[in-house]
C-alpha cells in the first residue's frame, strides 16, 4: 500500500474524529464541504455521459438542506420534495429543453449525495444540545479523561458515541473486506466491481457485526447481542451496497476513480461511498427501533 494512501487516510480519519467530537456547526461544515466536493464529482460523471443536470441549483439546495438539518432536523425531510420541485422548475426554463436524463440526474444528485448523507448531521445531533459547551452548538471535553474513562461515557453526547460506533463498523467492514478479499478472495462478487469477492464481502459484514456487538455492550444498549448484531449487519450491507453503487456510476461513466482529490484514494466519492446509505439506516435504527426494544 503506497505511503500517500496511508498518510491521506490517517489525516482523513483524524479530521473525521475531531469534527465528530466537536459536533454542531463544526461537524456540519465538514459534511457540507464533503457533500459539495462529492456532488462536483458526481456531476462530472453525469456530464461524461452527455447529460446536462442543474448542477448549481442542486448544489445550492443541498447546502440549504444541511443548514436546516443543523437548525431543526424535523424540517429536513421537507427540503427533498421542495428542492426537487425547485430543480425541475429551474430546468423547465432553460434555453435548451431539458431531457428526462437531465431531470433524473439532478434529483439523484440531491438525493444520493446530499439527502442521504445529511443523516450524519441528524445522527450526530441526537442529544447534543444538552451538553453543548462551546460556540456554534459545539462540544469539547473539559479533560481527555472525559473521553477515555469509561465511567464518563454517558456524559458524552449520545450522537457522538453513536456516530463513532457507526464509523468504526464501516471501517471494520472496509478493512476486513479489503484484507480478506486481497489475500483469500476467489469468488467474484459482481461484475460491477471485479476486485470485490464474496469472501471479502462476507468477512467485512462479519467484522462490522463484531464491532457493533462490542459497541452495543460498551454503550449498554438494550439486548446488546441482538441490537449489535442487527446494527452491524445493517451497516455492513449498506456499506457494501454504497461501494457497489458508486462503482456502477464510475463504470457507466468510463472512469476508474470519481476524482483525484485525495492522494492514493481517488476522489471524495471513492472514500465516502460506504457512508452514504449507512447514515439513514443508523439514524432510524437508533430513533425508531431502539425505543421499541427498550
Amino acid at each position: 500500500m503506497p505511503w500517500s494512501r496511508i498518510i491521506s487516510g490517517i489525516i482523513a480519519i483524524a479530521l473525521a474524529l475531531v469534527a465528530t467530537l466537536l459536533g454542531g456547526w463544526y461537524f456540519t461544515i465538514v459534511i457540507a464541504v464533503s457533500i459539495f466536493l462529492g456532488q462536483l464529482e458526481y456531476f462530472n460523471l453525469v456530464q461524461a455521459r452527455g447529460i446536462v443536470p442543474a448542477a448549481k441549483t442542486t448544489l445550492f439546495v443541498s447546502q440549504a438542506l444541511l443548514i436546516i438539518c443543523t437548525m431543526d432536523g424535523s424540517l429536513a425531510d421537507a427540503v427533498l420534495p421542495l428542492g426537487g420541485t425547485f430543480i425541475c422548475f429551474y430546468l423547465l426554463f432553460q434555453p435548451k429543453m431539458a431531457t428526462i436524463a437531465d431531470i433524473s440526474a439532478s434529483i439523484m444528485g440531491l438525493f444520493y449525495v446530499a439527502y442521504l448523507s445529511s443523516y450524519w448531521v441528524r445522527l450526530r445531533g441526537i442529544g447534543s444540545a444538552a451538553v453543548s459547551n462551546i460556540p456554534l452548538q459545539g462540544y469539547w471535553p473539559n479533560s481527555w479523561t472525559e473521553i477515555l474513562d469509561p465511567k464518563n461515557l454517558f456524559a458524552l453526547p449520545p450522537g457522538f458515541t453513536l456516530t463513532i460506533l457507526a464509523f468504526l463498523c464501516i471501517w471494520a467492514a472496509d478493512i476486513g473486506a479489503y484484507v480478506v478479499g486481497k489475500f483469500f478472495g476467489k469468488t467474484r462478487l459482481s461484475d460491477i466491481s471485479p476486485k470485490k469477492t464474496v469472501e471479502g464481502a462476507a468477512f467485512g459484514i462479519a467484522a462490522s457485526v463484531a464491532v457493533a456487538i462490542a459497541g452495543a455492550y460498551y454503550l449498554q444498549l438494550p439486548k446488546f447481542l441482538f441490537t449489535g448484531a442487527a446494527l452491524g449487519l445493517l451497516i455492513g450491507i449498506a456499506s457494501l451496497l454504497g461501494d457497489l453503487t458508486e462503482s456502477m456510476l464510475k463504470r457507466d461513466a468510463g472512469v476508474k476513480d470519481s476524482g483525484q482529490l485525495i492522494p492514493g484514494h481517488g476522489g471524495i466519492l471513492d472514500r465516502t461511498d460506504s457512508y452514504i446509505f449507512t447514515a439513514p439506516l443508523v439514524y432510524y435504527f437508533v430513533t425508531l427501533l431502539l425505543p421499541l426494544i427498550k
